[in-house]
């Protein structure tokens, strides 16, 4: 690590082909892991209901089965399934069939890659930017997950919340007593606004998995991070809803996932939360 951080014209390519990699990954998990979740459902609901067993095969795990194309069913070979580039060398299309390919991929990779460079940018390549970078992964395919589904997986978010709280028992980032208020107090405010909201109107105006993803950004963040994140998670929230509204030709009572904001909101006050805070009492005389 010390020579990474010293030789960083070696260090940051060699992150950027990891974030390739990983990004692939998250790619299958953000595609794979809601169908698992369905079929566990299915299968318990039947077990529960005591009806009678259906043939109903699993669909492809996250780490056993081999990539494919979801229109054929051909089977990517190493040369097909190299992150970003065999993208582009097919021109967005599977070779067998021609059918398109999704644009998510090479975007998910991509993105991967140029947020892990940013996490060893900001702490290093040591323990500080490997965490950021585990930190910055989960969030990617929480936010994938919640944008395709409207699901926040407690596989992913619970976790994460987890490895925040480990990482704080040593300082990598803050005290262990502000990441667990952090966490905290990231589930009971989202759970309150949801609780209020109901009792107003009766409905549910977020799912249980949002006040879960934010307690796993506080525990990262701490408590002085649960307030920016909330603000600007609203107003990025505000401001992409209503042009994705507009541009779908959907009314204000059309369900919005919220998770992929808070990732967003979440990544960014973890990288400069600090100087955000500093400017903005530098601004206010504070």
């Amino acid at each position: 690590m010390a020579y990474l951080d010293t030789n960083p014209e070696l260090g940051y390519p060699l992150v950027a082909t990891m974030g390739l990699l990983v990004g692939s990954f998250l790619n299958v998990v953000i595609l794979r892991l809601p169908r698992r979740m369905e079929w566990e459902w299915k299968r318990d609901a039947r077990e529960a209901l005591e009806q009678p067993e259906l043939y109903d095969p699993p669909p492809p795990g996250i780490v056993v089965e081999r990539s494919h194309c979801p229109h054929c069913g051909h089977q990517l070979s190493w040369y097909e399934n190299i992150p970003l580039f065999s993208w582009l060398a097919l021109r967005g299309k599977c070779r067998n069939c021609k059918a398109p390919i999704s644009v998510q991929y090479p975007l998910v990779e991509l993105l991967t890659a140029l947020l892990v460079v940013a996490c060893v940018w900001r702490f290093g390549f040591g323990w500080q930017g490997f965490g950021a970078g585990l930190f910055t992964c989960f969030l990617i395919a929480l936010a994938g997950i919640d944008f395709r589904t409207q699901l926040l997986p407690d596989s992913l978010t619970l976790p994460l919340m987890w490895l925040g709280l480990i990482a704080a028992l040593d300082d990598l980032y803050m005290p262990a007593k502000p990441a667990l208020l952090g966490a905290i107090a990231g589930y009971v405010s989202l759970w309150s606004v949801w609780w209020l909201f109901k009792q107003v109107t009766g409905k549910e105006g977020m799912g249980h998995g949002d006040f879960k993803l934010l307690a796993a950004i506080g525990a990262w963040c701490g408590l002085q991070g649960i307030l920016p994140t909330i603000l600007l998670s609203s107003v990025v929230g505000a401001v992409v809803g209503l042009i994705y509204l507009r541009v779908k030709g959907r009314d204000h009572s059309t369900p919005i996932p919220f998770g992929p904001y808070l990732a967003i909101a979440g990544w960014i006050v973890f990288m400069w939360g600090e100087d955000l805070l500093g400017r903005y009492r530098s601004l206010a005389g504070l």
